[in-house]
């Protein structure tokens, strides 16, 4: 491939630039997959701001003083990884989470208000997936790649916050017996707090990458199956994601590419002591613009906003206003 490329330029600077692209764009689109053996290496980083307050999926404007809940989360995950060959790959990914928050909650049944700010940050829960391509078709002028994905998650992330929600519903049991009943009103709850699960949850997934000269179509989905751990089952997660984009710079050396990427995500209601929580539980789409760069054969680069353009959520909940991503990949 090196040789052809550098012939395909040779030619390139005596007769046609669209030759030069195409060997720019082939080279641009295996520097974004996994194509190659050996380590990589993967920083994304992800913020999401929730400062809007809504009920049933409408924002909510009673009770001023629960108006100031927010809450803040950085998601920074560490992703080392190894193919094993082209087609076969394993990575490990161990996410930092920094939540910063002001929660208010109103809780009338004890005759209480409780205002409480503050950050949390520590390791979530540590995920370790397999990606196998099981189709591949790479040429000059087009490819298909399709990947299957398949892992589990582990309950590595501190569990204080989601511990003290199960103790607080317990303790609301004992007075008004068996069930998950909302005898406190606000948007930030501790279970948006933790950092982790405290359960094994499997992960499957698929990625489809289609390229046509310089146009690409890319598709992801994940599906994240929740177990119970500490008496709390979080509702399990479907996210899809993916979009149509064109290579709006190509050559030998670099790459830069602009995606119109559609994210659509939801998330079934949790349970506590195996009853429904009331207060969880969401549907949302989401729209944005991505933008990759790529340098040589080993570094890619990429950020984006995704926007919402509909959130629907259960009971009384804080939902995110945008959320930033940004991330670089090196591979070996």
């Amino acid at each position: 491939m090196k040789f052809l490329a550098s012939f395909v330029a040779l030619w390139a600077g005596v007769g046609s630039v669209a030759a030069c692209d195409l060997c720019a764009i082939y080279t641009a689109s295996s520097a974004r997959g996994d194509s190659g053996s050996g380590p990589i290496f993967t920083l994304n980083e992800q913020y999401v701001p929730a400062h809007t307050l809504q009920y049933e999926g409408k924002v909510y404007k009673a009770f001023p003083e629960i108006q100031a809940n927010r809450l803040d989360t950085s998601f920074t995950h560490l992703v080392p990884g190894y193919n094993f060959s082209p087609e076969l790959g394993l990575n490990l990914n161990l996410p930092l989470i920094y939540r910063s928050f002001h929660r208010v909650e109103l809780e009338p049944t004890m005759g209480k208000i409780l205002d409480e700010k503050g950050s949390e940050f520590g390791l979530g829960d540590v995920s370790l997936i397999g990606r196998w391509t099981a189709f591949k078709i790479a040429k000059m002028g087009y490819s298909v790649s399709f990947n299957l994905l398949g892992g589990v998650k582990f309950p590595t992330g501190d569990t204080q916050r989601l511990d003290n929600e199960v103790a607080r519903e317990r303790l609301y049991n004992s007075f008004f017996g068996s069930g998950v009943h909302a005898h406190e009103f606000g948007g930030v709850h501790e279970h948006d707090l933790t950092l982790g699960s405290g359960s094994f949850d499997g992960i499957v997934g698929t990625a489809l990458n289609l390229r046509w000269k310089k146009w690409f179509l890319n598709q992801q989905f994940q599906y994240y199956i929740r177990t119970e751990g500490h008496n709390y089952q979080f509702g399990d997660w479907i996210i899809v994601s993916g979009g149509p984009g064109v290579y709006i710079l190509a050559n030998e050396d670099y790459s830069l590419s602009l995606q119109a990427n559609a994210y659509y995500e939801s998330m079934a209601q949790d349970t506590v002591f195996g009853k429904i929580h009331d207060q969880t539980g969401y549907t949302s789409w989401y729209f944005g613009p991505q933008i990759v760069f790529t340098l040589g054969e080993h570094f890619s680069a990429q950020a984006g906003i995704d926007i919402p353009l509909r959130i629907y959520n259960h009971g009384l909940q804080n939902v995110p206003d945008y959320s930033l991503r940004g991330g670089f990949r090196w591979r070996f």
